[in-house]
């Protein structure tokens, strides 16, 4: 059915109106919504988001009080921010969606105070927000309630609540459409574009409030990302001397004294760092912590470099996740880390071989957990190799060595 101007102007209106008041009642909410454009589309039955847009209904849009609008644009750009939209792939997606909005309105009430009006829709009242046994789900990741529910509903299940069966759910199976979520689960470029846009906005707020008003939602997301502990000025000077034109070893720099390294002092602050490789090990060994640790480490180490950086990013478990090249930051936070199996160092060195000798790497950080066998020098073909890790256990058998700690 074709819309009137007069209902496409109205929509819009509603639809701005409606972030202008998340901007102004729920500041981190509406800096995420700024990012997103907004769409009427019959072909959806209610509500839908694709990671770029929120889509609407025009019937389910009219049908709406100001207050459900609110809170039916925060349910969805929190799912955004949360990468609920990217996860998830492997699991049962009707049992994992409930739990998904479980976090979702549980992280919306927090932020109205607990007031249950604010996730709450006519005529069915609050959305589902709680575990079996009470606890609020923002306390959880989607995953660890989706392991909750999968025992809570399984024969035998003891539970009390079994007005929670996410057979019966109204957040997801009356409004919440999340099919349009399954293209991103393969995008590459998502995660990191909206990690980044999140702790943007969490640092903004957190400087507009204070810490104890600062939304569970934005702080969960501002300590996503950490500092760098690394000083990658020094490190990667000690790599590719060669392209380094103002630099003395006398004297070396006294901050490693106690490492195993001897470090030239480095000295010409202009100088673009080229073609190092970054691979970052995403295996079943590494957890989410330690490989957000690990991007860290690089994305700081463009950081401090100005960004006169240059190289690739890419990650690897059992195989390799072919690198991205990246000349400066907003390339590299749209590399999206990939993996989860089991870990071999040895095709990295392959990798390199087979698909980068007409341009092959400088040299070669890995950041690891250090837990697979070490392959055998000649391997990396005279290029030099740092192991970053995470751990004090493990001593690789060759190459140059710094610990991470977590």
């Amino acid at each position: 059915m074709a819309l009137s101007d007069d209902l496409i102007r109205r929509y819009t209106r509603s639809l701005l109106l409606s972030r202008m008041r998340i901007l102004c009642n729920h500041g981190f909410y509406g800096l995420l919504l700024m990012h997103l454009r907004y769409s009427l589309d019959e072909t959806i039955k209610k509500v839908a988001t694709d990671g770029e847009k929120i889509l609407f209904h025009p019937d389910f849009l009219n049908q709406l009080t100001d207050q459900e609008l609110d809170y039916v644009m925060m349910h969805q750009i929190a799912h955004i921010a949360l990468q609920h939209c990217t996860r998830g792939e492997q699991l049962d997606q009707e049992l994992f969606h409930v739990a998904c909005d479980i976090v979702v309105n549980s992280y919306l009430l927090q932020e109205a105070g607990g007031d249950p009006d604010s996730i709450s829709l006519h005529p069915n009242g609050p959305c589902i927000h709680t575990l079996p046994d009470g606890s609020e789900g923002y306390l959880y990741t989607a995953e660890q309630v989706y392991e909750i529910l999968q025992k809570a509903s399984s024969p035998g299940s003891t539970s009390k609540d079994q007005h929670q069966d996410p057979n019966s759910n109204f957040s997801l199976e009356q409004w919440d459409d999340h099919t349009r979520w399954a293209h991103l689960q393969q995008n590459n470029l998502f995660g990191l574009v909206w990690s980044q846009r999140a702790r943007a906005a969490a640092q903004i707020t957190k400087k507009r409030t204070s810490d104890r008003n600062l939304p569970l939602l934005a702080e969960r997301l501002l300590h996503a990302l950490r500092d760098p502990q690394t000083d990658w000025r020094v490190i990667l000077n000690n790599f590719i001397q060669e392209e380094i034109t103002d630099y003395s070893f006398t004297p070396p720099d006294r901050r490693f004294d106690d490492s195993p390294f001897f470090l030239p002092d480095f000295n010409d602050k202009s100088t673009v760092v080229k073609n190092i490789l970054f691979m970052i090990d995403t295996s079943g060994s590494m957890s989410d912590e330690m490989i957000t640790a690990a991007y860290s480490e690089v994305l700081g180490a463009l950081v401090q470099f100005g960004g006169k950086l240059e190289g690739w990013l890419g990650f690897f478990d059992a195989e390799v996740i072919p690198p991205q090249p990246f000349s400066d930051e907003s390339e590299l936070k749209i590399i999206r880390p990939a993996g989860g199996g089991g870990t071999s160092f040895e095709i990295i060195f392959q990798y390199v071989a087979d698909h980068m000798a007409q341009d092959p790497p400088a040299s070669i950080i890995v950041l690891t957990d250090g837990y697979a066998p070490f392959p055998p020098q000649a391997l990396a073909q005279n290029i030099p190799v740092l192991w970053l890790l995470n751990n004090e256990s493990v001593q690789p058998p060759w190459g140059k060595v710094a610990r991470l700690k977590l």
